[in-house]
C-alpha cells in the first residue's frame, strides 16, 4: 500500500480539513493500481468460494474480507478465523457469539458459511459491498498510520450513524459500541473515562457511559448520532481530548471547551 493520505495537522484543524478532502482523498486511493489489483482479484475469485476452508486458504481473498471489518491483523490467524466462520451466528455458543468484539460477528454474518447458513459469496452484490467496504477501511486504516485518531473518528461517522439509524433498542445500540473497539474507544475518550474501566460490570458500564453522553451530549442514547450535528459534537469532543491528551495538558472540562473555541474560531 503505497497512498499516503494527507492529515496536515492533528486535533480539530486536521479532521476539518480530512473532512472537507475524503471524498476526494478516498477517490485516489480506490483508484490506486494496488487497490484496483486486488479489487479485481477479489470480485472474480470469491464466487468460486464455497466454505470457509476455501476463503482462508487463499490470503488475497481473506486480506479483503477482513479487511472489511477491521480485522486484517488476523490474517495469520486462519484457524480462529475458520472456526468464527464456520461456526455461524445463529447459536448462543457459536465462537463469534462468544467474542466480545462484535465485528467477528459481522464477518461471519457476511459469508454464511455457517450450520444451515446458505454461503453469500455467490451474491455479486454482497460481495461488492464487501470489496467497497474494505476499500473504506483500508483507507482509515492508512490514515492511521499517521494518526490513529482520525482513523477511529472516521469509523465511527461510518458505523455509528449506520448504528443510530438502525433498529433495536437503545441498550442493544450501546452494547453494540461497547463491543466494537473503535467506537468503544472513541466514546471512553471523549467522556473522559479512566483506563480499566472496561473491567466493571457491564450494567454498570452502560450507565456510565449513558450518564457521561447525556452531560456531554444534552442526550444519552445512541439514536442521536443519525444527526450529523449531534456527531460532529462528539466528534469534535473525541479530537480536542486526544490532542490535549496529546499534549500533556490538563483534563479539564475548561481546556478542552478553550480549544473548541479555538478551533470555532479558525
Amino acid at each position: 500500500m503505497s497512498f499516503r493520505p494527507i492529515v496536515p495537522a492533528p486535533g480539530l484543524a486536521g479532521w476539518h480539513f480530512l473532512q472537507r478532502t475524503q471524498v476526494e482523498q478516498l477517490a485516489a486511493f480506490s483508484g490506486s493500481a494496488w487497490a484496483k489489483r486486488d479489487g479485481a482479484y477479489f470480485l472474480e475469485r470469491i464466487g468460486q468460494v464455497r466454505n470457509a476452508a476455501d476463503l482462508v486458504s487463499d490470503r488475497r481473498l481473506l486480506a479483503v474480507a477482513l479487511g472489511a471489518f477491521g480485522l486484517v491483523d488476523d490474517l495469520d490467524n486462519r484457524a480462529f478465523i475458520r472456526k468464527v466462520l464456520e461456526d455461524g451466528t445463529s447459536s448462543p455458543d457459536a465462537l463469534a457469539n462468544r467474542l466480545t468484539d462484535r465485528r467477528y460477528r459481522r464477518l461471519s454474518e457476511a459469508f454464511g458459511f455457517g450450520p444451515a447458513q446458505v454461503p453469500k459469496t455467490g451474491d455479486a452484490k454482497r460481495m461488492a459491498a464487501v470489496l467497497d467496504l474494505s476499500r473504506a477501511t483500508d483507507f482509515e486504516t492508512a490514515v492511521g498510520e499517521q494518526d490513529e485518531s482520525m482513523r477511529i473518528a472516521l469509523y465511527a461517522q461510518r458505523e455509528l450513524t449506520t448504528l443510530a439509524r438502525g433498529a433495536g433498542s437503545d441498550d442493544a445500540k450501546w452494547f453494540s459500541v461497547m463491543g466494537l473497539p473503535p467506537l468503544r474507544a472513541m466514546f471512553e475518550t471523549a467522556l473522559g473515562l479512566p483506563r480499566g474501566f472496561g473491567q466493571i460490570d457491564i450494567d454498570q458500564q452502560l450507565q456510565v457511559f449513558r450518564d457521561r453522553t447525556g452531560a456531554a451530549i444534552g442526550q444519552s442514547g445512541i439514536a442521536q448520532f443519525a444527526d450529523p450535528a449531534q456527531l460532529e459534537r462528539l466528534t469534535s469532543l473525541y479530537m480536542a481530548r486526544t490532542q490535549i491528551n496529546a499534549s500533556g495538558g490538563a483534563h479539564s472540562s475548561g481546556a478542552i471547551a478553550l480549544t473548541l473555541l479555538q478551533a470555532g474560531s479558525g
